[in-house]
């Protein structure tokens, strides 16, 4: 599975962090919408939205988008957090306008970066460049 994530948003960094560190079976890859590999595989996968303010998972060659996006990476972390998934059984339309307030809010609440991170060399097979 691959998360695509804004490399310049505070909140979008630390929550790459939090599921590498929840993510003890590697099943995620993680690649930055600024990046051309980024913006190549979401071409490739007809995802042509070039807003950024919002989560992108790639599994099984479907876009997951937004809140169900959030839910299907719960849903495969170790621990509780895969009791999360559990709102998969909310209509997206329900989800989604509270992923969209905290995703129009999250520069003004969790500032940004000037560029992308760079990952540790202990994690930089886990991202795509």
């Amino acid at each position: 599975m691959i998360i695509f994530f804004d490399g310049v948003c505070n909140l979008c960094n630390s929550s790459v962090n939090f599921i590498i560190k929840k993510d003890k079976n590697e099943k995620f890859k993680f690649v930055a919408f600024q990046s051309s590999i980024g913006s190549d595989l979401l071409k490739k996968n007809n995802y042509n939205d070039n807003n950024l303010d919002t989560l992108v998972i790639l599994k099984n060659n479907k876009i997951y988008t937004k809140s169900t996006a959030a839910l299907l990476i719960a849903k495969e972390l170790n621990s509780l957090w895969k009791l999360f998934s559990f709102f998969l059984l909310i209509p997206k339309f329900l989800r989604d306008p509270i992923y969209i307030f905290i995703s129009k809010n999250r520069y003004k609440w969790f500032g940004k970066k000037e560029s992308c991170m760079l990952p540790s060399p202990e994690i930089k097979s886990r991202f795509l460049d």
